[in-house]
């Protein structure tokens, strides 16, 4: 075998450990997960069949969904919509563009539970609005339920990954929010860490999900776009070849 063609994670090190351990941590957390009994939604009339129109209305019928699909109470969230009408995207010394004073979506806790804000134009962008609204909600079951600090210094990741791992990682891995001015370094390390998870890290997440069903090109595949297909196959093939990672090895099918 040429030593160009042998099977390699996608994640350095560093991030490879986070995501093993931060998801058995999860699932330990969440016990109905896409590991055991929880489905992994795709963008299919079988999960949503309401057919979708750019409207306000059209969106809270959408989150309405994915509420119950993440198993949160609707009647403690209060959604929100918010419009800014003259943004401006800023770049950095180098040229890199960073996240201004504008976001696609927000939570806030409440007295009465939990508040989101979504950003308007994201109503243009189903899939990516989807993506949003189950982050969101998925601050609310880390956050809302006392499961981590808001100060964490891995909270967005996490709230990523805990998306992902309660049914929408697919939807996560198609709309990545990743800015290079963001990437900080794993404590104790000299690798980068993203404020929000990569390309790489959902192909590898989901290529553990494949791995846990059996299956080396699983059905699903097909929905992941073009920039995480080709992370998700080396990944998927990585574990498939070498069952090198600490996540549900003793489980796994």
């Amino acid at each position: 075998m040429f030593p160009w063609s042998r099977p390699y994670c996608p994640c350095d090190p560093a991030t490879k450990d986070w995501i093993e351990k931060s998801l058995a941590y999860l699932c330990r957390e969440f016990s109905s997960n896409i590991f055991t009994d929880r489905l992994l939604v795709l963008p299919t009339e079988e999960f949503f069949s309401l057919p979708y129109e750019y409207s306000r209305e059209s969106a809270e019928a959408l989150f309405s969904r994915i509420c119950a699909y993440m198993e949160v109470s609707e009647s403690r969230v209060t959604l929100k919509f918010h419009h800014e009408p003259n943004k401006i995207l800023f770049v950095n010394d180098r040229g890199d563009y960073v996240p201004g004073p504008y976001f696609g979506g927000l939570y806030e806790q409440s007295r009465r539970g939990h508040v989101i804000t979504l950003d308007s134009d994201e109503l243009q962008h189903p899939a990516h609005l989807i993506a949003t609204m189950a982050h969101e909600l998925a601050h609310a079951r880390l956050r809302g339920e006392g499961k981590v600090r808001w100060d964490r210094y891995d909270e967005e990741l996490l709230t990523d990954l805990t998306a992902s791992v309660l049914g929408f990682a697919i939807f996560m891995a198609n709309s990545p929010r990743v800015w290079v001015s963001q990437f900080s370094k794993w404590p104790g390390t000299e690798f980068n860490r993203p404020e929000y998870m990569t390309a790489p890290m959902y192909g590898y997440t989901l290529a553990h999900l494949a791995w846990h069903q059996g299956q080396r090109k699983p059905q699903w595949a097909k929905y992941l776009g073009s920039h995480v297909i080709h992370d998700f196959k080396d990944a998927a093939r990585f574990l498939f070849k070498t069952g090198e990672s600490t996540f549900i090895t003793d489980v796994k099918i």
